[in-house]
C-alpha cells in the first residue's frame, strides 16, 4: 500500500526530503491550491498580450491561487505587483534559485509591474547557525547582483535587505500581522514550537507583509493594490498564512504562482540544493566545471551498456539531462525531437549530456557576462528605498494563440508519448 504523503515527502520552507518523488498533484491538494491548465494559460496570454513562457506551457509553474483574481484585476486596468525574495546563504546562487527569479523578470515584462524582492538576510541568521548576522548581511548584497542580473527593470524594481529596511509602513503592517498570529497557527502550519527561538516564531510574519502593497508606503503611496507572488511550492505556506490573515485586516488576498522544482543532479525528482552535499550548478561555475558536473553526476535514464540503449531506449522520467533539457532548452520541436530519439534508443545518453552542457552554459554564461556589468552605484540604486518607482503601464496589441489548451499547463506530456502510451 502506497504510504501517505506526509510519511514519504516532506515539503516545508526550509526542507524538502522525499524517498518516493514529489508528486506535485498531492501536493496541490494538500495546499489547496489549483493546476494551472490550458484554459488559464490561453487566458494569461489573452488578458497580458504577450505569449505564455516555456514554464507556463510546460507545466513547470504548475499551480496557482487566485491567478485568476489577479488577471481580472489586470484586465481591469487596474495595478498589481509582483513581490518575491531570497535568503542569502551562499556567495553565488545556483539553477535552481535562479528559476522563481527569472519567472518573475518574464512576469515584469507582462504585467508591466513593480517587483519587490526581499532580502531576508534575518531569516537565514536565526535558521542558520553557522551563519553570522553580518556575514548574511554581506551575502545578500551578492546576491542582489545575481538578481539585477536576471534583467530587472531598475524603475520598476525594489531590492531591500530586512535587516538594514525594516521600519516605517512595513514594519506597521508586521505589527498588525504579528497581533492577528498565534502560537498555535505557527505550529499549525510550519511545525514550530517552543523550541525555536523567538526570531524563528515571529519570522513568517516578516515575509507576509510584503505581500500587501500598503507595507510600501514609499513605493505605492497607501495604495491597496493586488499582489501576485512567484514561488517554488515549498514557499507557498507563508502565503497561506497571509492570505488567511489578509481577510481579518481588510488587505487584499495575495495571488499565488507555484513552480516544481529544478531536478538535482543526482536525481530527477528531487529538489536542487547546495545543503547536504549535493552537488548543484552555481552561476559562478566555469563551462569545464558544468561540463564535469553533468558528465559525471548528473542521473541518465540510459541505458547500461550501449547495445541496451539502443535495444530499450531512455527511461525519460528518471533522465536529469533531459529534466534540466526541459527547463532551458526553449526550441519545443528540437526538445520533441530528443525525447522521441532518445526514448527510441536512436539517441546516446552522451549526446544528451552534451547538449544539456551546452544549453546551461548558454545561461550560465549570459548571466556572468550581464552580472559583471552590475556596479555597486547599480546596486545600490536597485537598493535606494527614496527614489521615485514607475507605476505607467505600456498599451500592446492583441495576440496570436498558437497552443491547443488540453496539450499546456499542468497537463503537458514533458515525454511527447504517443497518445496509445498515455
Amino acid at each position: 500500500m502506497e504510504k501517505p504523503l506526509e510519511e514519504t515527502t516532506k515539503v516545508t520552507p526550509w526542507e524538502v526530503t522525499t524517498t518516493t518523488g514529489i508528486d506535485y498533484l498531492k501536493l496541490i491538494h494538500q495546499f489547496a491550491c489549483q493546476p494551472i491548465d490550458g484554459a488559464l494559460v490561453r487566458r494569461f496570454e489573452k488578458v497580458t498580450k504577450v505569449k505564455a513562457h516555456p514554464w507556463l506551457r510546460r507545466g513547470i509553474f504548475f499551480s496557482h491561487k487566485d491567478l485568476n483574481v489577479a488577471l481580472d484585476a489586470f484586465e481591469r486596468g487596474e495595478e498589481i505587483y509582483l513581490y518575491t525574495g531570497r535568503g542569502p546563504s551562499s556567495e553565488s546562487l545556483h539553477l535552481g534559485h535562479m528559476v522563481p527569479f527569472m519567472f518573475t523578470k518574464y512576469l515584469q515584462d507582462a504585467f508591466d509591474a513593480i517587483v519587490i524582492c526581499q532580502m531576508t538576510d534575518d531569516e537565514k541568521f536565526y535558521f542558520k547557525p553557522t551563519l553570522s548576522l553580518d556575514e548574511a548581511n554581506r551575502l545578500a548584497k551578492e546576491n542582489t547582483r545575481d538578481i539585477i542580473a536576471c534583467g530587472f527593470n531598475p524603475n520598476k524594481t525594489w531590492i531591500f535587505s530586512n535587516l538594514e529596511t525594516v521600519g516605517g509602513s512595513l514594519y506597521k503592517n508586521i505589527v498588525l500581522i504579528m497581533n492577528q498570529t498565534s502560537g498555535n497557527m505557527i505550529r499549525g502550519i510550519y511545525g514550530l514550537d517552543l523550541n525555536n527561538s523567538v526570531g524563528q516564531i515571529s519570522w513568517p510574519c516578516f515575509q507576509a507583509a510584503p505581500a500587501f502593497s500598503t507595507s510600501f508606503q514609499n513605493v505605492f503611496k497607501g495604495d491597496n493594490i493586488h499582489c501576485l507572488v512567484p514561488m517554488a511550492i515549498d514557499q507557498y505556506p507563508y502565503f497561506r498564512m497571509a492570505r488567511e490573515i489578509a481577510e481579518k485586516l481588510g488587505f487584499k488576498k495575495p495571488s499565488t504562482i507555484q513552480s516544481r522544482f529544478l531536478p538535482s543532479l543526482e536525481e530527477a525528482h528531487g529538489k536542487a540544493s547546495s545543503t547536504g552535499g549535493k552537488e548543484v550548478i552555481f552561476l559562478s561555475d566555469s563551462h569545464e566545471a558544468i561540463t564535469k558536473k553533468i558528465r559525471e553526476k548528473a542521473f541518465s535514464g540510459g541505458g547500461l551498456t550501449k547495445q541496451e540503449h539502443i535495444e530499450k531506449g531512455a527511461n525519460l522520467a528518471v533522465d536529469v539531462p533531459y529534466h534540466y533539457l526541459l527547463y532551458f532548452l526553449d526550441d519545443d520541436a528540437e526538445l520533441k525531437h530528443i525525447a522521441h530519439e532518445y526514448r527510441a534508443g536512436r539517441m546516446m545518453t552522451s549526446e544528451v549530456k552534451k547538449k544539456a552542457i551546452e544549453v546551461i552554459w548558454n545561461v550560465v554564461r549570459e548571466h556572468q557576462e550581464a552580472r559583471k556589468l552590475v556596479t555597486d552605484e547599480i546596486v545600490r540604486f536597485f537598493m535606494d528605498p527614496t527614489r521615485t518607482f514607475d507605476r505607467s503601464r505600456q498599451k500592446r496589441e492583441p495576440i496570436e494563440h498558437l497552443q491547443e489548451e488540453q496539450h499546456i499547463g499542468f497537463h503537458f506530456d514533458p515525454y511527447f508519448l504517443p497518445k496509445e502510451n498515455k
